[in-house]
């Protein structure tokens, strides 16, 4: 408080000046809490969102993939053993 001790016009403007850069500083930290606050939020919408679109997409490429088919031999196919043709 420069007015305090000079008692000039100068250290008078000083001081208010001084006062209104804290009242000013003073409302931009308000101002960045309450912004603060609105990331926080819209981050923890944004992340139940994420999941539930990773878990609508794990969906649509189970939906995309062929299913799965064994491939059967076509023609046909002896189960037993094999006949003893041509031994004595």
């Amino acid at each position: 408080m420069a007015a305090n001790v000079l008692n000039t016009p100068l250290a008078n403007q000083m001081s208010v000046f001084v006062v209104r850069a804290f009242i000013r500083l003073r409302e931009i930290v308000s101002t960045h809490k309450e912004l603060a606050h609105k990331l926080m939020e819209l981050e923890r919408k944004l992340d139940i969102h994420d999941a539930e679109i990773q878990s609508l997409l794990k969906a649509i490429r189970q939906l995309m993939a062929p299913p799965p088919t064994s491939k059967k031999k076509i023609g046909f196919q002896l189960r037993e053993r094999r006949a003893a043709y041509g031994k004595k």
